[in-house]
């Protein structure tokens, strides 16, 4: 399943909800297998790089070394890698390179995700982080499940979302230049676009995506479970 060296000329694959029901068990199948491989190593070199010697001074440079903007610059990056990560998620050439765009995104959610599991860790009480994980997975199980469920086709989600992420990336560029807190109001709204993310993704799963494509809906399911986290610990850290 996690062959790099593997080439292939693409042949014709159908969309998940027109194919066999045997071709669409796999594909949901080997989606969902990625995508619970893709947190596991997610948890394995983010639990490396909260505990190495080195983290703090890791966090102090993405922090400093673009003076007040520096988040900004990481998020910066963060949406360039993205970018990059999604289309060699969904290149036809190879298989390999479609795991190096899953493998590059999880560094990349690695990284970006660290001083805030950093302080978790270190600070947030022994119970924050599983809490959070806890609710995560549950919120995530539910929305799976009312896809799966009522089987509605939540593609009209998309532009919404995009408008919303693009506004949600606007206010957080506010507050980096102008110095101002979001507040809680603005977690809030974050989980529910996380929340519409998964929507919106389980429901390609089912509708949109071709059965060859399930190292990309993995990665698209991996970037919804890991914004819902975030703002959920985040939530769960700012609760007093």
């Amino acid at each position: 399943m996690f062959s790099y060296g593997e080439s292939f000329q693409p042949r014709e694959f159908t969309l998940a909800d027109q194919a066999p029901v045997q071709e669409r068990a796999d594909f949901i199948l080997k989606t969902y297998l990625h995508l619970f491989g893709a947190i596991a190593v997610f948890v394995g070199l983010e639990t490396v790089l909260v505990f190495a010697p080195f983290s703090e001074s890791m966090i102090e440079f993405m922090l400093s070394f673009a003076g007040g903007y520096s988040w900004l610059v990481i998020l910066g990056a963060f949406m360039g890698v993205s970018w990059l990560a999604n289309a060699w998620a969904h290149s036809d050439t190879g298989r390999g390179v479609q795991y190096a765009g899953l493998g590059l995104y999880i560094v990349a959610e690695a990284v970006i995700f660290l001083p805030l599991i950093y302080i978790a860790a270190h600070y947030g009480g022994a119970a924050v982080l599983p809490t959070a994980a806890l609710a995560t997975g549950a919120v995530f199980t539910g929305l799976t499940a009312m896809v799966v469920i009522t089987r509605k086709n939540f593609s009209f989600l998309g532009p919404i979302l995009g408008i919303a992420g693009m506004a949600a990336f606007a206010l957080i560029a506010c507050a980096v230049l102008f110095g101002f807190n979001l507040g809680i109001v603005f977690t809030v709204a974050m989980i529910a676009l996380a929340a519409g993310y998964i929507l919106y993704t389980t429901s390609n799963i089912l509708h949109e995506y071709r059965t060859d494509q399930y190292v990309a809906a993995s990665l698209a399911l991996f970037a919804a479970v890991a914004l819902l986290f975030y703002y959920i610990l985040m939530l769960f850290m700012n609760r007093d």
